[in-house]
C-alpha cells in the first residue's frame, strides 16, 4: 500500500489528532504546493505589471499541458481556467439559443454551482429543465438516454455523482454512452469528483464534450483554479464574456466582438493566479512520484474495503451504503444514508474525525495522504464512540 504521508507533512502536522476523511470535499495539499504559493508571490514582486506575460504565457501553458496529459486531450489549448466552475456555468448558459427558453437535460444529483443557477433561471421561465433521477443507479443510463431522445439544447451530467459516489460515466465507454445519449445537444461533463480520482480518457470525446473540474478536490491544489475543456467549434461566442477572451486569434465578422478560436473564447478577466501555480506544482509532484489516477483509485478502494471490513461494533452498518463495495462504478468516497446523519457528523467531529454530509448522507473520502493506519485509527475511534 502507498505511503505518501511524508509529502503532506505540513497539512498532517498542523493538527496531528485530526483524522481527515473528507478528501472528496477538501483534499490536503502536498507540501510542494506551499512553495508554489510563494512562487506566485515572488513572481508578482519580481515582475509587477509584467507578471501577466509570464502567467498567461509559460505558466498557463505548463498547467494546460499537465491537465491535458491527465485527461488524454490531444490539444492543451482547448483548456481554459477560472476561479470557480460557476463562471463556466454562466458562460455556457449564456451561449444557448435565444427566442425561446432553452431546453436543458440534467440529473437530480448535480452540484450547487449548476442546480442553484438553473433553479433561479427556471423561476423566471428563462429555461426549461428536465431532471432525471439518478437512483436506481442500475437503470440510470437507460433512463437518461431515453429522456435525451426528446431533444435538448444542453445536456449536463456528472462523471461521479457527489450525493452518492456512483460513477455513471465509468471509463471511456461510459462517457461515450453519455455522449451518444446527448444527441446533437451541447454536452457538459462535470468531472469534479472524477478528475484525479478515477481514470478518464477524453481523447475520443475531445471534439464532442465540454469537461470541467478543478484543483479543490482530488487534484490536491486547493481552491481558485478550475478548468474547462472546450471542444473546437462548439459555442464559439458566449454572451457572458471577459476581456481575456479576446486574446489570440480572433473569430467573427468585422465590427463584431472578437473571440479567440481555441479554449480562450471561454476566458473571463483578471484573477488570482496563485491557484495555477499550486495546480502545476501538485500535478508536477504527482508525475514525479510516478503516480497514475488508476493507482489513486486502487489505493482509495483498498482503504474503503479496509474500513467496511472493520465496521462491526461501530454502529455504522454497511447495508446503509448508497453505493456498495461490490459496485465497481464508484468514486473514491463512501456514502452512508443515515436518518441521524447530522448527529453522526457532530459526534465524529467531536472525536477529531472530519467527514462531510449532504442531508441524510454521510460521506467518507479517501486519498493519497492516508494509509491503512489512518483507517485503523478511524475504526478505533468509532468503536470507542459506540461503547
Amino acid at each position: 500500500m502507498l505511503d505518501l504521508r511524508a509529502h503532506f507533512a505540513r497539512f498532517l502536522q498542523a493538527d496531528p489528532h485530526r483524522l481527515h476523511f473528507a478528501a472528496h470535499s477538501h483534499h490536503p495539499w502536498p507540501d510542494a504546493t506551499r512553495d508554489a504559493q510563494l512562487a506566485a508571490w515572488d513572481t508578482a514582486a519580481r515582475l509587477q505589471d509584467g507578471k501577466w506575460d509570464e502567467i498567461l504565457g509559460p505558466v498557463l501553458r505548463d498547467v494546460q499541458a499537465k491537465v491535458a496529459r491527465q485527461l488524454g486531450l490531444p490539444d492543451p489549448t482547448t483548456l481554459v481556467f477560472a476561479p470557480n466552475t460557476h463562471e463556466f456555468v454562466v458562460r455556457i448558459l449564456s451561449s444557448l439559443p435565444l427566442g425561446r427558453p432553452p431546453r436543458i437535460l440534467t440529473t437530480d444529483a448535480e452540484f450547487h454551482s449548476l442546480t442553484r443557477q438553473l433553479a433561479r433561471l427556471g423561476e423566471e421561465g428563462l429555461i426549461e429543465v428536465t431532471r432525471i433521477a439518478t437512483e436506481p443507479h442500475a437503470t440510470f443510463l437507460d433512463r437518461f438516454a431515453t429522456a435525451a431522445r426528446a431533444g435538448f439544447d444542453l445536456v449536463w451530467v456528472s462523471e461521479v455523482f457527489f450525493s452518492s459516489g456512483f460513477a455513471p460515466g465509468d471509463g471511456a465507454a461510459g462517457l461515450g454512452a453519455l455522449a451518444e445519449a446527448a444527441g446533437e445537444a451541447v454536452l457538459v461533463i462535470d468531472g469534479y469528483h472524477g478528475f484525479m480520482a478515477r481514470p478518464v480518457d477524453l481523447s475520443a470525446l475531445a471534439s464532442r464534450a465540454f469537461y470541467t473540474s478543478g484543483g479543490y478536490k482530488y487534484a490536491m491544489a486547493g481552491e481558485g483554479c478550475c478548468f474547462l475543456h472546450c471542444p473546437p467549434g462548439w459555442l464559439p461566442r458566449p454572451r457572458a464574456t471577459g476581456w481575456y477572451a479576446a486574446f489570440g486569434a480572433l473569430a467573427g465578422p468585422q465590427g463584431e466582438v472578437g473571440y479567440a478560436t481555441d479554449g480562450w473564447r471561454f476566458m473571463g478577466a483578471t484573477f488570482d493566479p496563485s491557484g495555477l501555480y499550486r495546480l502545476a506544482a501538485a500535478l508536477g509532484w504527482f508525475e514525479a512520484q510516478g503516480l497514475t489516477t488508476a493507482m489513486v483509485r486502487d489505493h482509495a478502494h483498498a482503504l474503503q474495503r479496509r474500513l467496511v471490513a472493520g465496521l462491526d461494533g461501530t454502529g455504522l452498518d454497511p447495508a446503509r451504503l448508497v453505493v456498495p463495495l461490490d459496485e465497481p462504478r464508484r468514486g473514491n468516497f463512501l456514502t452512508f444514508d443515515l436518518p441521524d446523519a447530522e448527529a453522526w457528523q457532530a459526534r465524529l467531529s467531536a472525536a477529531g474525525i472530519v467527514t462531510d454530509r449532504r442531508a441524510t448522507r454521510l460521506r467518507f473520502g479517501f486519498g493519497l495522504y492516508q494509509t491503512g493506519a489512518e483507517v485503523d485509527a478511524l475504526l478505533d475511534r468509532l468503536s470507542r464512540m459506540a461503547s
